[in-house]
């Protein structure tokens, strides 16, 4: 009786598994979708490859995505945008500090404190 309850575990767990991203290769990928604040969305495009990020906006600088570095810690993302920028916008638009990400199959979203999210297909 032990036996059939622990595969039971076991699959329950791989799967679960499968759905978990958690390093740069899981979500590797050029994804399209969007970014909201608030009220107001835009489109985005967001390519993640290898250690490097770039992406833009339909809106210009919302969000200021450019190119940079990420890296992945369990089920947070840190972004290091390597763009000159302006000051004539608020910089808090910039794809740069932590976000906490979840994937499931192709869907990626990211979130960061101040409740901005980007909800993406690859």
């Amino acid at each position: 009786m032990k036996t059939p309850f622990l595969i039971v575990v076991l699959v329950l767990f791989t799967l679960n598994g499968c759905n978990t991203a958690n390093n740069a290769d899981d979500i590797e990928g050029y994804y399209t979708g969007t970014f909201q604040r608030g009220e107001i969305i835009s489109n985005v495009t967001l390519n993640l490859n290898g250690k490097n990020f770039s992406g833009e906006s339909d809106i210009a600088k919302f969000p200021a995505i450019c190119n940079g570095n990420f890296t992945i810690l369990n089920d947070m993302v840190t972004f290091d945008n390597l763009c000159p920028w302006t000051a004539e916008f608020d910089w808090s638009l910039i794809l740069s500090n932590e976000w906490h990400f979840t994937i499931d199959y192709n869907k990626l979203t990211l979130t960061n404190s101040i409740g901005d999210i980007y909800i993406l297909t690859k």
